[in-house]
């Protein structure tokens, strides 16, 4: 496996290997004192993600080292036990009804404004930038949740950082994105990680405020990622308290996995003040993990301003769902993989 570097210290381990150069060179965009940890992927094999394999891979909360107190949606063992104080002990999502989607395309004016949970029927681009994720961890295979975003190397994914390293532990491996995933179905095909990111307070003690991972993929067949489904614009530093819609693809019950639902309301700031994450009266389960945040968002056209990732809930509250502000830190993350 390819070892990990702080990326601002590969930028200046590069730097020296290559010598002083002959003539002026741009400066690079990313600051020398960005702390982001940068990882090389290895491919998957071609035929390690079966449709057989992909249909058994797990929620990300569902393995057997899932003993943490404060979360029923949440990463495999992300951080040590006692990082944050116990709030309750662990409870499970209720089996509500999933709300019915109507037959044929919905139009965006009778889409609900506010809701907790139901499929999304209206198109657009989120269902195309919208996928799952499949990556295995520690040797068993997991499901989240994703989106391709506008970059220069138009090959940038976004997901939660758990969706991509355990915290301190183990980067992801075998990791691959289906955009627009239905039911089965990869109308654009699947895109192999090719070099992830994650935040270095992530990285050293999987604290939830830095948990976003960005992911550069690779072009299968030369054709890039937003060039097949385009990229939701992604914003920093915006306005706390907008009107929300979250997606994603939650796998625990009374969901599947197989198709996209969000959530949608104003969001609001963590009552139980553990971190400075938003928080969305959302009931999505276990496999929406790293599902697109957008603000301003267009329900005819399905584009938005993606300013958060589907994080975490606490086991007192399986009603609200927590995704991390993106500020400066984020900022480092996209600037180092939109580079990659």
């Amino acid at each position: 496996m390819s070892p990990s570097l702080p990326y601002s210290a590969s930028l200046m381990l590069a730097a020296g290997l290559l010598g002083t150069p002959s003539a002026p060179v741009a400066p690079i965009p990313l600051p020398q004192v960005a702390d982001v940890v940068a990882h090389a992927a290895p491919p998957p094999s071609g035929t390690y993600w079966t449709p057989e394999r992909m249909a058994r891979a797990l929620p990300i909360d569902l393995h057997g080292a899932m003993d943490r107190t404060v979360s029923a949606v949440r990463r495999v063992g992300a951080v040590a036990a006692g990082v944050l104080p116990p709030v309750a002990p662990p409870v499970r999502i209720p089996q509500a009804a999933i709300p019915a989607a109507r037959s044929g395309p919905m139009r965006a004016a009778a889409l609900p404004a506010t809701t907790s949970g139901s499929r999304w029927p209206a198109g657009g681009q989120v269902t195309r930038t919208t996928g799952r994720v499949f990556l295995t961890m520690d040797g068993v295979d997991f499901v989240c949740s994703a989106s391709a975003i506008r970059s220069a190397n138009r090959d940038v994914v976004v997901t939660a950082g758990h969706c991509v390293k355990d915290g301190a532990g183990s980067w992801a491996e075998n990791w691959t994105f289906v955009p627009g995933y239905d039911q089965g179905r990869q109308p654009y095909g699947a895109f192999p990680a090719r070099r992830m990111f994650v935040a270095g307070p992530w990285s050293r003690r999987g604290d939830d405020d830095y948990d976003v991972g960005m992911v550069a993929v690779s072009a299968p067949d030369g054709r890039h990622l937003t060039d097949a489904v385009g990229g939701q614009e992604i914003g920093f530093d915006t306005a706390r308290g907008q009107r929300t819609y979250g997606f994603g693809f939650p796998a625990d019950p009374p969901y599947d996995g197989q198709r996209l639902l969000y959530c949608a309301g104003v969001v609001h700031g963590d009552p139980q003040r553990q971190t400075r994450d938003q928080g969305m009266r959302c009931d999505l389960t276990a496999g929406a993990s790293g599902g697109p945040w957008l603000s301003g968002f267009d329900p005819a056209t399905g584009r938005g301003l993606l300013t958060s990732v589907s994080s975490f809930k606490y086991s007192n509250d399986h009603r609200t769902m927590y995704g991390p502000y993106f500020g400066a830190a984020v900022r480092d993350l996209y600037r180092a993989a939109a580079g990659a």
